[in-house]
């Protein structure tokens, strides 16, 4: 059973960091045995998305800086391990996408929106980000949230199908890992394979390759 903390930054998607993310994910995949992975975070926000500020100032970089995001979503999506998101603050934009990524998705009751607000951005969501969100919200829910930038708190968010419940912050990590735990038997492979088939197109958007 691993739990990922993120930090209690900002948690933005700059190269270091997804390279921490990917190696946490590769760690866990690499273990014999029963495990599952609950990613949570300590501060404020969950994440807050790309790293507009590292882009805008290496914009050579960013058309594969956003393969990197893109390939960092499907290995959540389609991860051969039960991956959960304690969502304990702010998850917006990418943060927000890599959050429905993993097969669950819990929220802080009191605290916290979880938003997509490319709209207001001037930012379209990309075929990979469009896919992911349609793979993983309901259409309605999907609609609303990509072209009206809504904010959504805990309650609003399990009443959209985002997130499966919410709780209180002294209860939330413990939640996640109960339902972790639970998974942490499932066969890899079987699992991978499962997820794989389920989410073919959005991985295929993403660039992963396919079994």
């Amino acid at each position: 059973m691993f739990v990922l903390d993120l930090g209690d930054g900002e948690n933005r998607f700059a190269p270091a960091w997804v390279d921490e993310v990917e190696q946490a994910l590769a760690e866990v995949s690499a273990t014999e045995g029963p495990r599952a992975l609950v990613t949570t975070a300590t501060g404020k926000i969950w994440s807050n998305g790309l790293d507009l500020d590292w882009m805008g100032a290496h914009p050579e970089q960013s058309a594969g800086f956003l393969d990197r995001v893109h390939g960092l979503f499907a290995r959540f999506l389609g991860a051969d391990v039960a991956t959960v998101a304690a969502v304990q603050g702010h998850a917006f934009a990418a943060g927000a996408m890599l959050a429905v990524a993993h097969d669950r998705v819990l929220m802080r009751a009191d605290r916290g929106y979880w938003c997509v607000p490319e709209v207001d951005l001037g930012l379209p969501f990309t075929p990979g980000m469009s896919a992911l969100l349609q793979a993983r919200l309901t259409p309605p829910t999907a609609h609303e949230a990509m072209t009206t930038g809504r904010r959504y708190g805990g309650p609003a968010a399990v009443a959209a199908g985002i997130v499966v419940s919410c709780h209180a912050l002294d209860a939330l990590l413990d939640h996640a890992v109960a339902w972790a735990q639970m998974q942490a038997g499932k066969d890899p492979a079987t699992l991978a394979t499962i997820k794989r088939r389920l989410y073919a197109p959005a991985l295929q958007a993403l660039g992963a390759d396919q079994p």
